[in-house]
């Protein structure tokens, strides 16, 4: 019996081997496709999830829901998914595949750009699409019509031999930068990544709620809330002020479509360093552009004007008021506060309806113009609050310390003003009058700075994929055959390397009839 061999084992890769086989397999495109679809779906949370540089009360407001759920997914970064640490290291791993994958096929597309037609194939009757002429006499004219011909199609020519040799032949190649689409499609990837990074890092978007007649200053205090990325600074704010003048809302008044948007726009002053002051309208869907900051209208609402008087008789409030809509007829929500009052301070909570109904089904809005504005409160008053700079929503009224005003028979004291009216609070607490009413509209400020790169990218993406698919590479042959008896034949050999030979049947038959007549 023969004595088995032992087997040997492979030698070990080492570091460097190991390296090499790493890099290997992330620039692969199979990699890059895997990388591209686990990027995808490492989105969808982002879109099912709240964002806290989005919403951070939907965030605060998903906790308190989910007290299990919530600490579960805020450890794990899914309020946070843009900017997670497992987010940005599969979106590095794709940047770093493709361009792995873009060098090689770079090389490899440039040195065939410069290559020659590949040579005449021995035996062209074995391509997928042939045609053979008999040819008499001389074959230079022939192989010269072939030439000028195949050029006209756009084919790189280059002509081997003359008519009177066996190795006479014409080659010819086009389509070649189809493989360019393939590579500018995979460098859009690239710039695409580039500039949606550099608008994660250095972008910010904020908004800020303005009463006609006010305005805004472009610089952190002045926002509502504002979501940046990290490598943004206060100092990124480019200066402008603008100032809403003046805001128009129209809406349908006929039978059809009653109270359906006509027209919202916002008369904006502009006020830049250096520059003089310049108006423009404001619309939705038609942002002001400032620089590189755009400014976009994204809603409104009205604010009643009321004036607080306290206890003593003092002014404890005077002013617009924001209230926020709840529904399509402007029916709106909203807190009115006078902290500084005295001997008690006073607050409202209640409903502006600028077109106002109490029926059966209480008091609401029954249109969004302000036909019949009337505002509808509760009061409240209570000690003053010693001051601790802890921030409060003026939109929603805390009531800790506070007691709800009643009347003589014990219920609580429901207001009801109209503009230029006034109502004195029992028991001495003070007068509130309804002075009219204001609109404000909520600005959104944001700036992309990778928003550039982005449209070029996207546009590179489509130009690769036209090139990509509307691009034919297609490769033709003629040749000179002399038989053994001296005759001559015209033989054309045609190969369509996408399998699409669509068109190429008819091509190269046309083309062996016309050479077969120019000779003749």
């Amino acid at each position: 019996m023969l004595k088995s061999k032992e087997r040997q084992d492979a030698p070990a890769l080492g570091p460097l081997g190991l390296l090499r086989w790493g890099w290997t397999q992330l620039t692969s495109m199979r990699t890059a496709l895997v990388l591209l679809f686990t990027l995808a779906v490492a989105a969808i949370p982002g879109s099912l999830v709240p964002q806290r540089s989005v919403s951070p009360i939907g965030v605060t407001d998903f906790i308190a829901a989910n007290p299990t759920l919530g600490p579960i997914y805020d450890r794990i970064g899914l309020f946070n998914v843009y900017t997670s640490v497992w987010f940005s290291a599969v979106y590095l791993l794709l940047f770093v595949s493709l361009i792995g994958c873009i060098l090689p096929r770079t090389a490899t597309f440039l040195r065939a750009l410069r290559a020659e037609p590949p040579r005449t194939p021995r035996h062209l009757h074995r391509l997928p699409v042939h045609e053979t002429r008999p040819l008499g006499g001389d074959g230079d004219e022939v192989l010269d019509e072939a030439v000028q011909r195949l050029r006209k199609a756009r084919y790189r020519v280059l002509r081997d031999g003359d008519g009177s040799g066996e190795g006479a032949t014409v080659r010819a190649e086009r389509g070649y930068l189809r493989e360019a689409g393939n590579v500018i499609f995979h460098i859009s990837l690239v710039v695409l990544l580039i500039g949606v990074a550099i608008s994660s890092l250095l972008g910010y978007r904020g908004s800020s709620l303005v009463i006609t007649g006010q305005g805004f200053s472009n610089n952190l205090s002045q926002y509502d809330d504002l979501s940046a990325g990290a490598a943004f600074s206060e100092q990124m704010l480019r200066p402008f002020t603008v100032r809403v003048k003046d805001f128009d809302a129209q809406f349908e008044l006929g039978d059809v479509q009653t109270g359906a948007a006509r027209v919202f726009e916002a008369l904006i002053e502009v006020s830049e360093p250096g520059r003089p002051a310049r108006e423009q309208v404001l619309e939705v869907n038609h942002p002001l552009t400032i620089g590189g900051t755009s400014v976009h209208l994204i809603a409104h609402g009205y604010a009643p004007v009321v004036t607080v008087l306290d206890g003593d008789g003092n002014i404890a409030f005077s002013g617009p008021v924001p209230f926020l809509p709840q529904d399509g007829n402007f029916t709106s929500a909203g807190t009115i506060k006078a902290p500084d009052g005295r001997p008690e301070r006073l607050a409202f909570q209640g409903f502006f309806l600028p077109t106002a109904v109490v029926d059966d089904q209480g008091p609401r809005s029954t249109f969004p113009d302000a036909i019949d504005p009337a505002l509808f409160l509760n009061a409240w008053s209570g000690p003053p609050k010693e001051e601790t700079g802890e921030p409060e929503n003026v939109y929603s009224l805390d009531a800790r310390g506070m007691t709800q005003l009643k009347d003589e028979k014990g219920d609580p004291v429901r207001l009801q003003l109209r503009p230029g009216q006034s109502i004195t609070l029992p028991d001495g607490k003070g007068v509130i009058t309804m002075d009219g009413w204001q609109r404000w509209v909520k600005l959104q400020i944001s700036e992309t700075p990778g928003l550039v790169l982005t449209l070029v990218a996207v546009s590179l993406a489509v130009l690769g994929l036209c090139l990509s698919l509307f691009i034919r590479p297609r490769r033709v042959w003629v040749r000179i055959r002399t038989g053994k008896d001296g005759s001559r034949t015209l033989e054309i050999g045609g190969l369509d390397r996408v399998d699409a030979r669509t068109g190429l049947d008819e091509d190269l038959a046309t083309l062996a009839d016309d050479l077969a007549k120019k000779e003749h």
